[in-house]
């Protein structure tokens, strides 16, 4: 069951005190290395295929971050809600503004309070969504309805962080999808 997303610095940690391993996916097979045979497959890997993988590198030696781990054991589930925050909002929008329907590049958008803060409007996911600035601005300190602007879809909270969703799609996350997709299917069910 994935867990959560974490950065290299923790899954190193987790590697090297023999708490998790790395699965990586090679020519559609699951392969799982402890801390020192994925010492061994980053050699290699910088020798032949450097430009393909992420790296840390230490005084002695460079390993490639791996993209997948697998705690070794695990006895509870974290309930960790999806942070409230910029980067969130625009990946649950998709980058689009909420009024025009249009997407933009996160520098051309804005957060816009649907009820706004001075008419009682509160900070929080079914309240905030994505604008482009000109809708922003004609919007101003009113809601949609006073501005004459629709709301393309009611904005409401994301079960899982929304960032995730877009990290599948990119090619240097495939490992992911693939492993989710298989462990989703897979998985025997209690």
């Amino acid at each position: 069951m994935p867990i959560r997303v974490t950065t290299a610095k923790r899954a190193f940690s987790l590697l090297y005190r023999n708490l998790a391993e790395v699965v990586h996916v090679e020519e559609d097979q699951y392969l799982s290395y402890d801390f020192e045979s994925w010492r061994e497959v980053s050699q290699l890997k910088q020798r032949f295929e450097p430009e393909r993988h992420d790296w840390v590198r230490t005084v002695r030696f460079s390993l490639v971050v791996p993209r997948i781990i697998r705690l070794v054991f695990y006895d509870r589930l974290p309930r960790r809600g999806v942070k409230f925050n910029r980067r969130n909002i625009f990946a649950r929008d998709n980058n689009c503004c909420q009024y025009c329907g249009r997407k933009f590049p996160t520098t051309e958008l804005s957060l816009d309070h649907i009820i706004p803060r001075s008419q009682g409007g509160t900070t929080n996911w079914e309240n905030v969504v994505c604008a482009c600035l000109r809708c922003n601005i004609q919007k101003g300190g009113r809601t949609p309805e006073q501005a004459h602007l629709r709301l393309i879809a009611r904005p409401v909270k994301p079960r899982r962080s929304p960032v995730l969703n877009l990290k599948l799609s990119h090619d240097k996350y495939r490992s992911w999808k693939q492993f989710l997709d298989h462990a989703y299917w897979n998985v025997e069910l209690k």
